[in-house]
């Protein structure tokens, strides 16, 4: 069975459809997509907490991080909690690139499933989701997602009114966000 799975996988990733990279120059990488999407998600960062993130060497996230900042996708900042590491922050540059990448990305995805009815879709995100945070859980790295922050809200709504108010002055004017997935 974990065969069968295995080689869907690799095809998966294989499949052209879901990433013509290739043909559009003002497509992400995919180092930088991944780090935008992560920024996006989470808030600043700082490059150890990006490496730490994603299981990686600080020097490899310092040099993809680099690219994003010389691009002008990103950019550094103090840290909004007030402390010694300066941050990335994702402009708006970085922000209206990512957007389009995941307007691409959906479009593809809505393709490949034009025929499949809304239970299926469902279904297959169900799988997906299952799949991604059993890998999380055992690599001990979380990937936080807007819907864990709706379910938080949900069950804490005084908590999440909280973290929502600024808690700097340079919080005031945060970076334009992409939407969520």
């Amino acid at each position: 069975m974990l065969e069968n799975v295995e080689r869907e996988l690799m095809l998966l990733s294989r499949h052209q459809v879901l990433a013509r990279r290739e043909r559009d120059p003002e497509r992400l990488e995919r180092s930088a997509y991944l780090l935008l999407s992560r920024i996006d998600t989470q808030g600043p960062m700082s490059i150890g907490q990006l490496a730490e993130a994603f299981g990686l060497d600080t020097s490899t996230v310092n040099r993809q991080t680099a690219a994003l900042l010389r691009c002008g996708l990103a950019e550094r900042v103090a840290d909004p909690d007030g402390g010694m590491a300066r941050k990335l922050r994702i402009t708006a540059e970085g922000a209206r690139r990512l957007a389009g990448d995941r307007e691409v990305n959906q479009s593809c995805l809505a393709r490949v499933v034009a025929d499949w009815s809304p239970e299926e879709v469902r279904e297959l995100e169900d799988v997906l989701v299952r799949l991604n945070r059993s890998a999380e859980a055992l690599e001990g790295r979380h990937w936080p997602r807007t819907e864990d922050d709706a379910a938080r809200a949900a069950c804490h709504p005084q908590a999440a009114q909280e973290s929502a108010a600024p808690a700097s002055p340079d919080s005031t004017n945060p970076a334009p966000r992409a939407p969520a997935l």
